[in-house]
């Protein structure tokens, strides 16, 4: 019913710069929270930037000044600006909706909760 599309992941050279991107698709009519999230190799997801609907954005402290989160609301789309990137920067990255508010034909709407993409490969060379 609701899916989310992150791209942008690739290779890049320590120092340099990556966007991401995540698109929501489906009868959408409110997307509450976004986040970013990460998995490096071995180790557990970790949370890494949320923005609210209004705009309010949280950073998780190793990201701080190197990360931006940004959405749009009208394209249902979130990104994630990472400049100086690093190696302990390696790693998929996915981005969350809590929840996300839809068209329901016999409810007329419905919320879908924890929403997930499949991830995108960020790798950084040293």
């Amino acid at each position: 019913q609701v899916q989310l599309v992150e791209s942008g992941g690739g290779l890049v050279e320590a120092g340099g710069s990556l966007r991401l991107s995540c698109a929501a698709s489906g009868s959408i009519l409110r997307i509450n929270t976004m986040s970013w999230y990460r998995q490096a190799p071995g180790k557990q997801r970790e949370w890494v930037a949320s923005i609210t609907n209004g705009g309010s954005v949280n950073y998780a402290d190793f990201v701080k000044g190197r990360f931006t989160i940004s959405r749009n609301n009208a394209n249902r789309s979130a990104f994630l600006q990472m400049r100086n990137l690093n190696t302990e920067d390696i790693g998929v990255y996915y981005c969350n909706a809590d929840a996300i508010l839809i068209r329901d034909q016999e409810m007329g709407a419905k919320e879908l909760y924890d929403n997930w993409g499949q991830g995108t490969q960020v790798t950084v060379s040293s």
